[in-house]
């Protein structure tokens, strides 16, 4: 990469004087732009050096690339003699001027609860929908399948009991979550749920304590109360921590947080917090009765949208309400989040295949069919940030498709039972009578959305597949490039890599990062770790390091994959604290060979996401990259496989 051309190049597209601030991470230039709306978007999408852009807390985001990313900052900073700035820095100039906002502090809050917790929610979910369709009458007759074949009756009230217990239990799922969030000890918040959800709770019965009548009420399937229970036991454990005596604090601490906290919430937050809770999806309810299928038809066009605020992360907390009163009190009209999120999730995808079809970009062939199956399968960042946003107009025409889906779905009643994989999948969480409509609904939302980014792609070609600048198409210049390919992967092998650290292994689209969930660095895996011992995953030369933050390493295999090792989200901002490396930039490293750690618990208290990222950059030199499916890993099993061309 020739990174002062690279440099040159990006500073014309956002032109010097709107550039307020300039920092870096591992990955990206991170930019505080005076307006937005200046930027030469379309320079930056064709430039070969910029693998995307995105914007995010006042941050103009450019990834470059581990490596790189250095040398085309400093280039920067020599063009435009901008101060040097860390990121901590940066995020402070990005506030100035930006109100406090209560409501987006509070959804961030929801997601970074909601979101660990979801898998143990879906397959609940997916266990009540099984039980749907072996207790569902006119589903496969007129009769249930648990009375025409009594046999599996047991396997039936087994699954049942399965199903309902992570929502019956939720509290202890989000008292676990909400202490490590809110900074209590995770086992505390767990004492909270089951304190709040414990059979011996008996509605309609009081304790009499002072003269005051307390009621007994139990909190299974609530959210809300839990929530500020929690909070209550974090704040108090953090009091006592400081002003009990070390002798004492480890016995009494816990006790004394525990207890107040109980009390608080069984005689004052509790009851005000459950009715906070029944009232919010009495709201939605009533939205949902009052609007009718113009209302999730509005929902369908919006959903997608809301998406990329972070917004719909609130929206499991109340699915769970209405799938509760569905399912135990029969009142309601069950969840019509889920049908609404399912059209917009099959529209992404569908506008996201119709990019696949039609340009003739291998890398964007290649990211639009994994995005496409993803987005098919509930999953939408890497279709929204990867593709559909990057085109625009495939973005808008989904939300057509989705609108008319939601609309012709409330117009028909289809609801979900159950939480589960919001697209096509999605069947398997549907009020059983209404699957075969819910199905054609996600076709509709899938057909439109295609043939509307299909149309408006054929005719704007030029929009997809832009026409090289001047110069670019030179015979020498191209005959030159293919060379450097055709060297570059001769020079390349298939190899496996290795787990980095202990811990749970996972796609990378479930992280909680824009640049990696979409892959637009490369392909990989993610990891969330259970200690902080890092490992090097190939037997190579270390290409990067980082001094100062020590947060990440970049590898150039013997095989020739080029790997970054990414420890955390956003921890460059901790400027080292909590890390230690033991290796340097051009040293030789075999797999397996221990480089660095991190203090796990450390940097999970100052409140950042410690999972570990490992991804092949040069991911479009190979025939492919695939993340074996393991799970539970240890350092050196095997992870991520590469086969090259």
């Amino acid at each position: 990469m020739d990174h002062k051309q690279v440099a040159t190049d990006v500073i014309k597209a956002l032109h010097q004087d709107n550039i307020i601030a300039a920092a870096h991470c591992a990955t990206r230039l991170r930019l505080v732009l005076k307006d937005d709306s200046k930027v030469d978007q379309t320079a930056l999408d064709n430039n070969p050096g910029v693998k995307g852009t995105f914007k995010t807390n006042g941050q103009y985001q450019i990834i470059i690339g581990p490596g790189d990313v250095n040398n085309v900052y400093d280039e920067m900073i020599k063009q435009t003699g901008l101060s040097e700035a860390s990121t901590d820095e940066l995020k402070q100039v990005a506030a100035k001027g930006k109100r406090f906002n209560p409501v987006m502090a509070f959804i961030k809050l929801l997601s970074d609860i909601f979101v660990p917790i979801i898998p143990a929610l879906v397959a609940g979910g997916l266990l009540m929908a099984l039980n749907n369709f072996l207790t569902s009458e006119g589903l496969f007759g007129p009769k249930a399948l648990v009375t025409t074949y009594p046999a599996i009756k047991g396997i039936s009230d087994m699954i049942q009991v399965m199903s309902a217990a992570p929502f019956i239990f939720m509290p202890i799922l989000v008292g676990i979550s909400a202490a490590n969030r809110f900074g209590a000890n995770r086992f505390l918040g767990a004492a909270v749920g089951m304190i709040m959800t414990t059979p011996g709770l008996v509605e309609g019965k009081y304790w009499d304590i002072l003269g005051m009548h307390v009621s007994q009420n139990n909190y299974q399937y609530q959210v809300i109360p839990v929530l500020a229970a929690v909070y209550i036991l974090s704040v108090l454990e953090k009091w006592l921590h400081k002003k009990l005596p070390a002798a004492v604090d480890f016995t009494f601490t816990p006790l004394i947080s525990l207890m107040v906290t109980g009390f608080l919430t069984f005689i004052i937050v509790g009851p005000v917090m459950r009715g906070l809770s029944d009232a919010i999806t009495a709201g939605i309810v009533w939205l949902y009765d009052t609007l009718g299928f113009v209302g999730t038809g509005i929902f369908g066009l919006l959903y997608s949208p809301i998406v990329l605020t972070g917004l719909h992360q609130a929206f499991p907390a109340i699915e769970t309400q209405l799938i509760a009163a569905f399912t135990q009190n029969h009142t309601g009209y069950g969840d019509f989040i889920f049908v609404v999120a399912s059209m917009a999730n099959v529209a992404q995808g569908a506008a996201c295949f119709a990019i696949f079809v039609l340009t003739k970009n291998k890398k964007v062939k290649g990211l639009a069919s994994s995005a496409t199956v993803s987005a098919c399968l509930g999953i939408t960042e890497p279709a929204l940030f990867g593709v559909n946003l990057k085109y625009r107009f495939p973005f808008f025409c989904a939300l057509i498709g989705s609108a008319v889906a939601s609309a012709i779905a409330g117009l028909t009643h289809v609801i979900a039972v159950s939480l589960g994989s919001a697209a096509f999948l999605g069947f398997l969480s549907i009020n059983a009578k209404s699957i075969p409509i819910y199905i054609v609904c996600e076709l509709i939302s899938f057909a439109i959305a295609f043939v509307l980014t299909f149309l408006y792609g054929k005719k704007n070609a030029h929009l997809i597949d832009p026409v090289p600048v001047s110069g670019a198409t030179d015979q020498a210049q191209v005959d030159k490039k293919a060379v450097e390919v055709a060297k570059k992967q001769l020079s390349l092998n298939d190899e496996v890599i290795v787990a980095p650290i202990a811990g749970q292994a996972e796609s990378l689209s479930k992280v909680n990062d824009k640049v990696f969930s979409a892959k637009l660095m490369g392909d990989g895996v993610a990891i969330v770790p259970e200690n902080g011992d890092i490992f090097a995953p190939v037997s190579g030369e270390i290409t990067v390091t980082y001094d100062d933050s020590k947060h990440a390493y970049g590898f150039k295999s013997d095989d020739g994959a080029e790997v970054l090792l990414h420890i955390g989200i956003d921890t460059v901002e901790l400027k080292g604290k909590f890390f230690e490396t033991s290796v340097a930039q051009g040293q030789r490293v075999t797999k397996g060979q221990k480089i660095g750690s991190f203090d796990l618990a450390g940097v999970k208290q100052a409140g950042y996401d410690p999972t570990v990222m490992l991804v092949v950059t040069n991911t479009a030199d190979y025939a492919s990259v695939d993340r074996i499916n393991v799970e539970a890993v240890k350092p050196g099993e095997k992870v991520v496989s590469v086969t090259a061309r």
